[in-house]
């Protein structure tokens, strides 16, 4: 089922729903489900499945020759999609990305996706590869996500690539893409960034999953913000329990997101992380009850691995 059927379905209660990241090549696929399965309790109709880029390796050729290849250190997120699906009966919704992939590579994605009867996908530009400063688009792929998502309303409609075919069963795909509540990084404005993302819903988006925020104001404002300029799709807030200490530097650094002066003494105050992780289900508690009394489609958690403290934040939400 499409996310937008899951919403209107739901009549104005707050749906959960959470996020899971590929495990390493290597790993077995159990440690994701050991991860999934307490969170089945709370009845999520979604699961989001990360993708991740290709990136650069060096092998050691011996003789001190090193030879550079190009990896995925975490594959198979339509596959995993695929299982979920299979495992638990919920939609499982993969993340298509532009950097790392061609149109037509994104294409046979999308095949895929509908031959095993996945409904919803997310389109995001994706990041820099860690050996680039600045995102660089791929070769005969799509530079920007509104154009990931105009490819796929293309197909949508029946129009492939290169081929002239006959479509006997028209895709329709749900499409969801990413906003900003702080702005992206890269965005010299909140206002161009929300332009930007007009693009994304002008080229066919269905609905918006924001980045983690820990400031609840700057959600509403940027669903204000959103609305003025003509986006009506409906906009999920993303949470991301904060869980270790170091969180306080990695998450500024790397999303450009401020934390609130509360939380930070908090944390600042635990003698260990696992304090912290009981700071940040007790912050992130209070940050969607909040959420869920303005009526938000969805509470959408990053759990990035870790289940128990999203089942302690649900456990006290649904």
């Amino acid at each position: 089922m499409k996310v937008t059927d899951h919403i209107k379905k739901a009549n104005g209660k707050t749906l959960f729903s959470f996020e899971v990241i590929p495990p390493q090549k290597g790993k077995n696929i159990q440690d994701l489900y050991n991860n999934i399965d307490p969170l089945m309790e709370f009845n999520p109709p979604f699961i989001d499945v990360t993708t991740s880029r290709e990136e650069y390796v060096y092998v050691d050729k011996g003789n001190g020759l090193l030879e550079k290849r190009i990896t995925r250190m975490r594959p198979g997120t339509v596959g995993i999609c695929a299982s979920i699906m299979h495992k638990y009966k919920v939609d499982a919704i993969p993340h298509l990305l532009c950097g790392g992939f061609t149109k037509e590579e994104t294409e046979y994605v999308l095949v895929d996706c509908h031959y095993l009867g996945i409904d919803n996908v997310v389109a995001l530009r994706g990041d820099a590869r860690k050996d680039e400063s600045y995102f660089i688009p791929t070769k005969d792929g799509n530079a920007y996500a509104s154009e990931l998502v105009q490819q796929i309303s293309n197909l949508n409609k029946g129009q492939y690539l290169h081929d002239d075919i006959k479509v006997e069963h028209n895709y329709d795909f749900c499409v969801g893409v990413a906003g900003y509540p702080e702005k992206h990084m890269e965005s010299p404005s909140l206002n161009t960034d929300l332009k930007r993302l007009k693009a994304k819903v002008d080229a066919g988006a269905d609905y918006v999953v924001t980045q983690m925020f820990f400031d609840n104001q700057k959600y509403f404002d940027f669903v204000a913000k959103a609305r003025e300029i003509g986006i009506t799709i409906p906009i999920i807030p993303g949470i991301k329990p904060l869980a270790v200490k170091r969180h306080l530097q990695i998450l500024p650094q790397v999303f450009k997101i401020d934390l609130p002066e509360t939380l930070i003494e908090a944390v600042e105050s635990c003698k260990d992380n696992k304090a912290v992780r009981q700071v940040g289900i007790e912050f992130a508690i209070q940050q969607s009850k909040e959420l869920k009394e303005a009526g938000v489609p969805f509470l959408h958690y990053y759990s990035m691995g870790k289940s128990d403290n999203v089942q302690a934040i649900a456990s006290a939400l649904f």
